[in-house]
């Protein structure tokens, strides 16, 4: 799969999710085979104003190529110099967000809102391709609700601006992540546009991924809660494609080592107070649906340093 100049081994990507795709995780998905990670969302006004808290969300690590770094706004012109001031850093696709549903993005005008204007879309994406070298990529939802399911115009907008390629939420704004994705729109999108579409919605499984592939002839397959505490989904949709077979899932002892690898990784970029907080919810997360899964949260919760964390997990 190729977006732009940049040509990815696979087209299992990395969904960007905030809190949860930091430098830590997105290098454990790309170890086990992800084609594309995407970091956190970036506020383009939070790196016009050069706001502190940013510095560690642009981190980079040579083991994570290829990788998109993700902004979100809603003046052209903001995230245009922005893009153009941060292409220097070793990121190989710029995405622009306009499907976060969150409300404190939406009521700004950004993420998800955008939806709801497609000249805004265009002359976004126009600015911003201008202004840089790299892919410009967008990820947008189905629609901002029912009312106006609008994704395959937003697509074509998209494409006429100079985008590289567009990946598309099979959900509106309305329904955050509840229900079941609209794989239809996908596929409306993908008939649409002749740059590469890329699906996302409700993608946890072997079969899922191959599903969406076959009902919406999309180019590249993105992942989001499915790979939360499963980092080894990028192998298994790997393996699938190779031969077929849906491949065992990790024993505990590989399950226990990668949380500590995980935490480990968290406390080198980010140091142990912050780095085992962030862990006990990525605990939860591979933890989910063993033995004992509700008992280990209380605990984890409890937890203040690395050596705490090992002690409990190999009391599992």
């Amino acid at each position: 799969m190729k977006i732009g100049n940049v040509e990815l081994n696979n087209p299992y990507i990395l969904a960007p999710m905030a809190g949860v795709t930091d430098l830590p995780f997105r290098i454990l998905c790309m170890e086990q085979g992800a084609g594309l990670v995407c970091m956190e969302m970036i506020s383009a006004k939070a790196l016009q104003y050069k706001n502190k808290n940013t510095k560690a969300l642009l981190s980079i690590h040579p083991k994570e190529y290829p990788v998109s770094l993700q902004l979100f706004g809603a003046e052209p012109k903001i995230i245009s110099e922005q893009a153009r001031r941060i292409e220097e850093l070793p990121f190989q696709i710029l995405d622009i967000n306009m499907g976060c549903p969150v409300p404190k993005v939406v009521k700004n005008g950004e993420g998800s809102a955008l939806m709801k204007n497609p000249k805004l879309v265009y002359t976004i994406v126009c600015e911003t391709v201008k202004a840089i070298h790299k892919p410009v990529t967008v990820k947008i939802r189905r629609g901002f609700d029912n009312n106006s399911v609008n994704a395959v115009e937003i697509a074509r907008a998209v494409e006429e601006a100079g985008g590289a390629a567009v990946a598309v939420h099979g959900r509106t704004r309305e329904e955050y992540y509840s229900g079941k994705a609209d794989w239809e729109i996908i596929r409306q999108v993908k008939e649409a546009v002749s740059i590469p579409v890329i699906g996302n919605g409700d993608v946890d499984s072997c079969e899922k991924a191959a599903a969406m592939m076959r009902e919406t002839g999309c180019d590249g397959i993105m992942v989001g809660r499915g790979a939360q505490g499963n980092p080894w989904i990028f192998a298994e949709l790997l393996e699938y494609e190779r031969s077929g077979v849906v491949p065992e899932r990790p024993d505990m002892a590989v399950i226990r080592e990668t949380m500590l690898r995980h935490a480990r990784l968290q406390l080198e970029f980010k140091g142990e107070y912050i780095g085992i907080r962030e862990m006990r919810k990525h605990v939860a997360w591979y933890t989910k649906g063993m033995k004992g899964a509700a008992r280990l949260r209380a605990r984890i919760n409890q937890t203040e340093s690395y050596q705490e964390l090992e002690e409990l997990l190999y009391s599992l």
